[in-house]
Formats: structure tokens, sequence, C-alpha cells
């Protein structure tokens, strides 16, 4: 079978090299990705392709006879591509336009959450700057303000202020985001964890948890970012609160989401808070998270290609649990100075080969291929230094000595990925 992989960054990288793997490849099958970047195509035919265009989309997988697509990032969700595929009768890893409002505005999950009895912070949605400062005589400071459109993970400030909030609306309502809406939430008390659970609209697969660090500087300071590195699992979202979670967050979405005729198909990451009164929703995601896809690929044992096809063809039911290795995964983004500003591109870029010969495996996100060959910055979080260990600390380790191997005079990354699970361990 021939498998088709789109997007181009960190999480695509981890996913075209477990796909590389897969049983379904067997017999001649290729995998093709588009548009790839230097590290896919260590792993994959590289096509020229905008999956914006769902015509040349569906072209290629006529000529190519692709027997699976996987989309990788949101964008192309939310604007409906998987629609596009499924209506011209192609298997599809992930949700269609109406299901993938879950990511693409926080403000539909709000209510869906409301109306299903879903844990999640009380709100309050906005759609002009008048009515978003009126909407926070509602709440007591700290408060969460928040982007209803897609933000790239960047959309959601956490108040401490008056004045701090109403910067943020201001910014928001003055197109930071494009023409989205905004969202006002209570601030929940708690640790975060991330969940992840695959879903043909009926069966629910569990599928990892992680914990990913969102901030840009040491000691979680800073403004959030896309993420700057994650580790699997999160032995924080403990067997008990994962039922929980499945149990009063994941399983009434999926339901709602087939009662309103808008089955969800694909990865439902569930962004947790875990309160002392259970864990809460914070939002979701309609595909895998990046940084924390590369952490669950490092720790996957099951065939990749099988479990996604089965998804698309509406059987997981059919299928055994996914396998995770017991081992503990953790991955260092090493993002290009300025990021999550405007980054520096064209920063030269050396050490990979050494950082792998330590036992790591780098993923490339945001690099390119200069004209000379060189390989070089071209975004804002640019490689992903991933290992495993038997602890989150020796995991750790691991990670940190392949960062030391590269080269890449132009980067930087946090050195205190994974601190709260370390000091637990330490402690006890």
């Amino acid at each position: 079978m021939n498998i088709l992989l789109l997007g181009s960054g960190g999480r695509e990288h981890a996913l075209a090299w477990k796909l590389a793997q897969s049983s379904l490849l067997e017999g001649g099958g290729i995998l093709f990705a588009a548009p790839g970047n230097p590290g896919i195509a260590g792993h994959a035919r590289l096509v020229a392709l905008d999956a914006r265009d769902h015509g040349a989309v569906l072209r290629l997988c006529e000529e190519q006879r692709i027997g699976l697509v996987v989309i990788g990032p949101e964008a192309p969700l939310v604007d409906g591509l998987a629609d596009s595929l499924r209506g011209a009768g192609i298997a599809v890893f992930g949700p269609g336009a109406a299901a993938a409002q879950l990511e693409g505005s926080k403000g539909f999950t709000k209510d869906l959450c409301a109306r299903a009895g879903i844990p999640t912070a009380a709100y309050r949605r906005a759609g002009s700057l008048a009515e978003a400062r009126a909407a926070l005589d509602f709440f007591t400071l700290p408060v969460v303000v928040k982007a209803d459109g897609l933000a790239a993970g960047k959309g959601v400030t956490i108040a401490h202020s008056r004045e701090e909030a109403e910067d943020a609306l201001a910014a928001l309502f003055a197109g930071q985001f494009g023409d989205a809406e905004a969202v006002i939430e209570e601030f929940l008390e708690g640790e975060e964890a991330s969940l992840f659970c695959l879903t043909d609209g009926a069966t629910i697969l569990p599928f990892g948890s992680a914990q990913d660090h969102k901030r840009v500087g040491e000691g979680d300071a800073g403004p959030n970012t896309g993420g700057m590195g994650a580790y699997s699992p999160a032995p924080v979202l403990t067997g008990t609160l994962e039922a929980e979670a499945i149990r009063r967050i994941i399983a009434p979405t999926v339901r709602a989401m087939a009662d309103a005729g808008t089955p969800y198909s694909g990865v439902l990451y569930a962004g947790l808070m875990l309160t002392r009164s259970g864990p809460s929703l914070i939002e979701y995601n309609a595909r895998f998270g990046d940084p924390e896809c590369q952490v669950l690929m490092m720790r996957l044992e099951s065939d990749l290609g099988e479990v996604l096809l089965a998804c698309a063809e509406n059987r997981l039911g059919t299928i055994e649990p996914a396998r995770f290795a017991p081992a503990s995964a953790l991955t260092v983004v090493i993002a290009a100075k300025g990021y999550p500003g405007t980054p520096e591109t064209g920063g030269p870029i050396t050490g990979i080969e050494a950082a792998e010969a330590t036992g790591a495996r780098v993923f490339q996100a945001g690099t390119a291929r200069a004209a000379d060959g060189r390989l070089v910055a071209a975004g804002g979080r640019v490689l992903n230094v991933t290992a495993r260990g038997a602890s989150v600390a020796e995991a750790q380790a691991r990670a940190y000595a392949g960062v030391d191997r590269i080269g890449f005079a132009d980067g930087f990354c946090r050195r205190d990925i994974g601190w709260r699970e370390v000091a637990r361990e330490q402690a006890g």
C-alpha cells in the first residue's frame, strides 16, 4: 500500500519515521510526504504539494494509488481536506471539518462541554472588545484569555491583573490571531497533562499520555510557545485518573459528536488540568501534539500504519490495544533565536549524526536545504532531540547528551525539560 503523509514539522518527521516501519509498506509500498522537510526525506518520497489545494491532493492520490492519507497539522483538518478525501473514497486519518471544530473553535468546544456536562472551566464568549471587557467582571484573577480560532499554540494568556487581561484582549481584537473571537475562562489550579485517544466515532482506543512545556523560558517562565519539550508517559496522570478522564471527558465528547451527525474520526488530544476534584478539560486538539507526538512515537511498539488505517476504516474495535514501551521518552526542542517572536532563519546546523550516535533521535521541524546543500534553520522550532530511558531523569540526560552534539549557533533550548517529574523521581 502507498501512504501519503501531509505536513512538514517535527510531528510529521516522527510520524514518517514510524510509518516507514509499517507492514503496510511491505511488497513495494511507498511512503509519500508533502511537502515534508529534509529529515522526512530520509523516510519518505517528498512531493511539492499544497494541502490547501484539495484538487491537487486528490489527483496525487489517484496517480500514486494512495491507500491511506495521514493529515498531520490542524489547518488542513479545519479546512475540510478529510471531507474531500472521504468523498472520493480515500481512507484518511483525521476528522472532517465539522468535527475538527473541537480544535478550530474553543467556543464550540466549551459550548459542547456545557451541553454534555463535561468538566471544564467556567467561561464566557465575546465577539467584540467591549463585550470581552465586560465579561472580565464575571471572573476573579488570574483569568485566562484565549483566541477562539487556531493560534499555533500561542493564543492563550494567563492574566494576573485586569490590565494584563485587557492588553491581551486588545491585541486579540486588533487581529493578532486573524479574525478570532475571545473566550474568557476561569483559571484552574492543578497540574496539566495531555491524554491521547484514537476514535473512529464509536470505539475509543487510549493512545498514551505526555506532559509538555509551553513556556519559552526555564522554570516555565515567559510567553507561551507551540511547545519547548515534552516527556511521555505522564506519571501524574495515573491509570485511575486516565480512566476517569476517558469516562467523563472523552467518551461524552465522542457521543455528542456522533449524536450531532458529525462523528469524530482521528486522534483526540485532550489537554487536561488535574484539579482537586479530578481531571478537567482545558482544550482539545484534533491532531497529535507537537512535540508530544515525538515522545509517543519513540515509545510506540504497535504498527502505526495498521492502527491509523483501522481508525480510518472505522474498525478500531477489531484491533488490539496500542502497545507502548514502559520506558520514558523525553524530547528537547531547539528553537531559533527570536522564537516565539520572529525567528532568525538561515543559520547553519551541524552535528545531527553525532547527536544520534549517542542513542538519541533528532526529528527535524523548521529546517531546509540551502543552495549549497547545507542544512539550515527555516522556522521557529527547528529540531527535536528525543531519547528514551528507564526513568524521566535518564531520558532527560540522554536527550541533553544529544543536544550537546548539535552545532547551531543561532539556536537555543530550555535545559530543564521534565523538571517536575525528575524532582519527583529524586524525592522518592
